[in-house]
């Protein structure tokens, strides 16, 4: 790890100040950010700590309005939250299927969902071409080993996966963001936070220098309850999704009809991933394995895979498939 200038925020104003640099990272839980600088592919040159500002950002709100998550509330805390588990599932599973019990006790929120891909490219600094972390580099990946990489959203310069799966949750459900900076606070929706690699993949997101998130809001809905998130990965803990799929419906008791439908894909894009062709073709209708199945062969229609990551296409189908059969067969009390 490389020397580093190190502060301890007392209060957001000071943060966004001190994070202002453009090479300057916060730390919350530390979980990926320490990770990477151990690894030298992170080098910050001042680590702006944010721990001390856990009594105002570290708190759960569940009220008739909706859901309010303070971006230093704990993974876990989160994922065992009885209101949370009752009332919006799919985020208390998006949570506990991720990392570990260990590090879902450490992680926070906010830097969960800024958290790094894990292509084995971008991870190695001996490795040369990654646009990611060297831009205009090129992309070794391209022509590499890529099973696990995306087959959404990718460009010319990367195809490399976006990691998380709490952020397939809050993309589903319409979430917004609360984020602070040295032009003072604003808020946006969290499908606009994330950006595609394009031409430039090192540009991951629309936060500024010394923009920190401080909290997301979900609207109380009626799809909130009927949600799941499903994950497929290669071992049942402590592993990436492969594919995976986060739903939401309201459907009419009486005739089983989609009212409105909420669909997010994680493992196979290059960033959280809101499928609304998929959503279209089931509002409006009654619902059936079918009409399942249709969606998700629109949700790949887009899909560019590379030899070693063609499979998760059908995985995919197969995925949201299943996740959106057990949406509609919940029984909600």
């Amino acid at each position: 790890m490389r020397s580093f200038h190190y502060e301890r925020a007392q209060d957001i104003d000071a943060a966004v100040q001190s994070a202002a640099d453009a090479n300057a990272s916060y730390l919350a839980g530390g979980t990926t950010l320490l990770d990477l600088m151990k690894l030298d592919v992170l080098r910050p040159s001042t680590v702006v700590d944010i721990g001390s500002l856990e009594d105002h950002f570290g708190s759960i709100e569940v009220n008739r309005s909706g859901l309010k998550l303070g971006a230093l509330v704990r993974m876990a805390d989160a994922a065992e939250h009885p209101e949370i588990r009752r009332d919006y599932p799919m985020i208390a599973q998006s949570l506990e299927k991720a990392a570990s019990t260990q590090l879902r006790h450490m992680a926070t929120l906010g830097g969960n969902v800024l958290q790094r891909t894990r292509c084995a490219y971008f991870r190695d600094p001996d490795t040369s071409a990654c646009n990611k972390r060297v831009p205009g580099s090129g992309c070794a990946a391209l022509e590499g080993l890529n099973r696990t990489h995306a087959v959404l959203g990718t460009s010319s310069q990367c195809i490399a996966t976006y990691p998380g799966d709490f952020a397939q949750a809050l993309i589903a459900l319409d979430a917004s963001v609360m984020v602070a900076g040295p032009e003072g606070p604003r808020s946006l929706s969290f499908e606009d936070l994330h950006v595609p690699p394009g031409e430039t993949p090192h540009i991951e997101t629309v936060l500024q220098p010394g923009e920190l998130i401080t909290s997301f809001s979900i609207e109380a809905a009626p799809w909130t309850r009927r949600s799941i998130f499903l994950k497929v990965r290669d071992r049942e803990s402590f592993a990436f999704a492969l594919a995976s799929a986060a739903i939401a419906l309201d459907m009419d008791s009486a005739g089983g009809k989609v009212q409105a439908a909420r669909i997010a894909l994680g493992g196979v894009a290059t960033r959280p991933w809101r499928s609304h062709e998929a959503e279209a073709l089931l509002v409006g209708k009654p619902f059936s394995r079918e009409q399942a199945e249709m969606a998700a062969e629109a949700a790949f229609s887009g899909a560019d895979p590379r030899p070693d990551n063609a499979y998760k296409i059908e995985l995919g189908r197969r995925c949201l498939t299943a996740a959106l059969c057990r949406a509609a067969a919940m029984e909600l009390s």
